[in-house]
C-alpha cells in the first residue's frame, strides 16, 4: 500500500486510487480553522513534502474516516452460477439422453416420458449415408408410383408353417366358390406337408429352415413374398400360421383388405426391456432408438409395401446382425422389430398400426393363449369378431439395488395403449383371423364355420 504520514489536522479523510500501477492520492483537507477542501497529487509527491514526518493508521485515524467512501469489493454469488449450471446441464442431459424410466420422467416432465424436445431447440438432420440415400429414393419411387391395375385383382395367402397344415380342411371351406379371386403359397421349414385339400396342393415353394426368434423367420416371410409377387394380379399379402383360422366369411376379408389402401402391420413403441430394451446401439446412424418399434409379425400388406420389402438390404442387414437372441445379453427377435420399424421409418402413415389376425396374450407368459378343444365356442369367435379396438400392452421392468445393505426394488408398471380399428375412417372390427388353435379344434371349428363368420 502506498503511504506515508499525513498526521495532524490537515489528514483525517483520505482515500486512494491506483491508476495505471502508480499511486495517486486525493486529498478532503480539514484545517485548523474548519474549513475543508480536496487537494490532489501525487503520493510520491506528498511523500517527499513529509518525508521527515513517518506515520501509520491509527484506531483513530479509523474512527474519523467516512464510512460511505470506504467500499469493499462486492463478493460475487458464486452459489447462483453454480445452481444455474446445474440446471443448464440436467436440461441438455434431459434432452440429449431422453429418462425412460418412470421415476426419472416424473422428475423432469410433466408427462410420462416426454421430455423438453417440444421447447429445446431441434436437433441438427444428420448426413445420410450413401446406402441410406440409395434405398430410400427406391422406397420412394415404389411408394409413388400408381397401383398396377389388374383385372383379376387377389389375394395372396402366405402360409408359414413348420409342416403339414391342420385346419386346411376349415381353409377350403373358406375358399371355395372363390377360386379367381386367391392364391395360395405354402412355406414348411421342416418336412413336406401332406395336404387334405386339393386347394393347396403344387402350392408349396423351396424352403428352408426356421428357427424361433432368428433372422430365418423373416427370410421366410421374404421367401413367401417373393413367390407371391411374381402373380401380377395379387395385389394384397396376407402372412398366417398353421394354427390361424378364418373370422369371416370370404366376401367379408376380400372387401375389408381390397377396399382401403393401407397394410395392416402392427406398430407400437414400447419403452421397456422386451421393446426398446432389445434396442442396440450398433443399428446407428441407420435406426436410431426413437425409431425402434414392435409388433406382431403376422401382416397384411399392399403390393407397394411388399416389393418394399423384397427391395430393402440397409435396415435387413442391420437386423441380420444386431437383432438375435443372446447378443450383448439382450433378446432381441428380428420378426418382432423388423417390420414394424421399417414401415414407421419409411412410411408410418401408410400403415394401420395393427394387425388383423387376433392373438391372446393376456395370460402374460412367453407365447400366446392357445385354444383346445372345449374352447372352440360360438361364444370365444362372437367375442374376438366384435372386438373393435386394439390394445397394445407394454412390458414391465423389475430391478433391484442395494444400498447400505438395504434392498430397494423398483417396478416400471406397464402400459395399455387402446385405439380404436379404423378402417377408411370407420370404425370396424380389427381382427378377420385368429391364432393359437390346436389341432384338436378343427371337428367344432367345422360346425361353427356358417355361423360364427356371419357375425
Amino acid at each position: 500500500m502506498c503511504g506515508s504520514s499525513l498526521s495532524g489536522a490537515r489528514a483525517r479523510h483520505y482515500f486512494f486510487k491506483l491508476i495505471h500501477g502508480g499511486c495517486k492520492i486525493v486529498f478532503w483537507i480539514k484545517n485548523s480553522n474548519g474549513s475543508k477542501h480536496w487537494k490532489r497529487g501525487s503520493l510520491d509527491g506528498h511523500l517527499q513534502m513529509k518525508a521527515s514526518q513517518p506515520w501509520c493508521l491509527g484506531i483513530g485515524d479509523m474512527q474519523t474516516m467516512s464510512a460511505h467512501r470506504h467500499r469493499h469489493p462486492s463478493k460475487r454469488p458464486l452459489w447462483i452460477i453454480v445452481l444455474i449450471s446445474l440446471v443448464c446441464v440436467s436440461l441438455i442431459g434431459a434432452y440429449v439422453y431422453p429418462p425412460r424410466r418412470y421415476s426419472a420422467c416424473y422428475f423432469f416432465a410433466s408427462s410420462v416420458c416426454s421430455p423438453f424436445k417440444d421447447w429445446l431447440p431441434p436437433v441438427p438432420a444428420r448426413e445420410l449415408t450413401d446406402e441410406e440415400v440409395a434405398a430410400r429414393t427406391v422406397f420412394k419411387d415404389i411408394l409413388s408410383r400408381p397401383t398396377v391395375q389388374s383385372n383379376n385383382p387377389k389375394i395372396a395367402f402366405l402360409f408359414l408353417t413348420s409342416g403339414t397344415l391342420p385346419f386346411e380342411r376349415l381353409w377350403e371351406k373358406f375358399f371355395l366358390g372363390h377360386e379367381d379371386r386367391f392364391s395360395i403359397y405354402v412355406h414348411a421349414s421342416r418336412e413336406k406337408p401332406v395336404h387334405a385339400s386339393s386347394l393347396f396342393t403344387d402350392r408349396d415353394i423351396r424352403s428352408k429352415k426356421v428357427i424361433w426368434g432368428k433372422i430365418s423367420m423373416v427370410d421366410a416371410e421374404k421367401r413367401l413374398l417373393a413367390n407371391a409377387l411374381q402373380d401380377a394380379d395379387n395385389q394384397h399379402f396376407v402372412l398366417l400360421s398353421d394354427s390361424c383360422v378364418p373370422l369371416h366369411n370370404f366376401d367379408f376379408v376380400y372387401s375389408y383388405l381390397m377396399e382401403t389402401n393401407v397394410s395392416f402391420i402392427d406398430c407400437f413403441e414400447d419403452p421397456g426391456p422386451h421393446g426398446a430394451g432389445r434396442y442396440s446401439e450398433h443399428m446407428m446412424p441407420e435406426i436410431e432408438k426413437e425409431d425402434w418399434r414392435k409388433g406382431s409379425q403376422w401382416f397384411s400388406m399392399k403390393r407397394q409395401h411388399a416389393l418394399i420389402v423384397l427391395a430393402d438390404n440397409l435396415y435387413y442387414t442391420k437386423f441380420k446382425l444386431y437383432c438375435k437372441p443372446g447378443l450383448e445379453g439382450r433378446n432381441c427377435y428380428a420378426d418382432e422389430h423388423y417390420l414394424p420399424t421399417l414401415f414407421h421409418m419409411i412410411d408410418p402413415l401408410g400403415i394401420a398400426n395393427w394387425s388383423v389376425t387376433h392373438v391372446d396374450w393376456s395370460e402374460g407368459k412367453w407365447h400366446p393363449k392357445a385354444y383346445r378343444a372345449q374352447d372352440a365356442t360360438y361364444e370365444l369367435l362372437k367375442n374376438i369378431t366384435s372386438i373393435d379396438e386394439n390394445v397394445h400392452v407394454t412390458s414391465d421392468e423389475k430391478y433391484e439395488t442395494n444400498m447400505n445393505r438395504t434392498s430397494f426394488t423398483f417396478c416400471q408398471q406397464k402400459m395399455v395403449q387402446q385405439r380404436r380399428c379404423l378402417w377408411n375412417e370407420m370404425q370396424r372390427p380389427c381382427y378377420l383371423f385368429a391364432r393359437k388353435f390346436y389341432p384338436e379344434a378343427l371337428d367344432n371349428l367345422m360346425l361353427l364355420f356358417s355361423n360364427y363368420t356371419v357375425i
